[in-house]
């Protein structure tokens, strides 16, 4: 064989394993806590993955594993991402108390309103303040929820009334309100609620209206308390993230699929999808005849006690060399800007 054809056959070699990359197709888990009727699984993940799947012109593919179908527990999901037992993971951030102590600021009590504004506010938030706690994942999306309410048994109408009542919080921040508040705070992931409450084992939950659906819980309490407008009483934060071996071994150009279906914009569409599903989760409690109490003329006691747990935080980030007055000014000015 000559050297001409040496040369040709490297280069049809080369041409041959280039296309060979840019054929490539590749198959990711996407693992998550909730039916895949909820809110964010089905008006925010599905649609991601199909537009994923679509601009990648088929060559990614993704497997949506709802209800925790791959196994362990919701507080292992970003254990998961990291170690590469699920490719993408969407959790709650509180989920891992401790782990992510700056994304906290937004869990903080009247912080935010509605999920679409503080959604984006949090992930640009993140990036600036807080992305070096994801540093061993590849972080999608970050968003909020919308306002949470408190669902229960027994009316709530004044802080008296939360004394003494079994009541679930998503996260350390706000089990410690809870606590605050007299009430006894149980500390689960939300797909725990339902048992949780139909046998006793609590009063009821703070969640917002949209995962009242999915849960039944217009069916297993009858009394919604919270805050007509904003600040809600509180808000829990969520990220979508992806093993960082899978995502640094995609094709560039696959690679660029998934950061364009990322970031800000794409944290908003997913917070809209929380907003849109809190009127129907409204709603259907004004259908089924549930009380629905207003709190807003009591607003300022409420937010004395939230004042005392955000008191906690910031003294807690100041002891791990944090400062937490600067980062609860920074995301309040951050939900400010994306709310004009």
């Amino acid at each position: 064989m000559n050297r001409r054809h040496l040369i040709i056959g490297a280069a049809l070699a080369a041409m041959m394993s280039t296309t060979a990359s840019y054929a490539q197709e590749i198959t990711l888990r996407l693992h998550q806590f909730l039916p895949a009727q909820a809110s964010i699984p089905n008006g925010a993940i599905k649609p991601w993955i199909e537009k994923v799947e679509k601009e990648s012109e088929g060559r990614i593919k993704i497997e949506h594993f709802p209800s925790m179908q791959l196994g362990g527990k919701p507080p292992a999901l970003y254990s998961q991402a990291v170690d590469g037992v699920a490719d993408i993971v969407w959790t709650v951030v509180g989920y891992t108390p401790g782990r992510f102590p700056k994304s906290e600021v937004f869990e903080l009590p009247f912080m935010s309103g509605d999920s679409a504004t503080s959604s984006k506010a949090f992930h640009e938030f993140v990036n600036e303040y807080a992305l070096d706690e994801y540093t061993d994942s590849h972080p999608i999306v970050f968003h909020t929820h919308g306002p949470g309410f408190i669902h229960s048994n027994k009316p709530v109408a004044t802080i008296e009334d939360v004394k003494g009542q079994k009541l679930r919080g998503p996260t350390r921040v706000i089990t410690n309100l809870l606590g605050k508040l007299g009430a006894t705070p149980v500390g689960m992931p939300v797909p725990a609620v339902p048992e949780a409450v139909s046998k006793g084992v609590i009063d009821g939950a703070v969640i917002p209206w949209e995962v009242t659906l999915p849960l039944k819980m217009t069916e297993l309490t009858k009394n919604h308390s919270g805050f007509s407008k904003a600040p809600g009483l509180y808000t829990a934060t969520f990220v979508m993230t992806m093993n960082k071996a899978k995502y640094e071994s995609l094709p560039d150009d696959l690679k660029a699929v998934i950061d364009n279906n990322s970031g800000p914009e794409v944290s908003k569409l997913f917070g809209q999808a929380m907003d849109d599903m809190d009127k129907v989760g409204r709603s259907k409690a004004d259908e089924t005849g549930n009380t629905i109490i207003d709190l807003e003329d009591q607003r300022e006691a409420w937010m004395k006690i939230g004042a005392e747990v955000e008191a906690d935080w910031i003294a807690e980030m100041d002891g791990k060399g944090v400062d937490g007055a600067a980062l609860v000014k920074a995301a309040r000015e951050a939900i400010a800007k994306n709310a004009e």
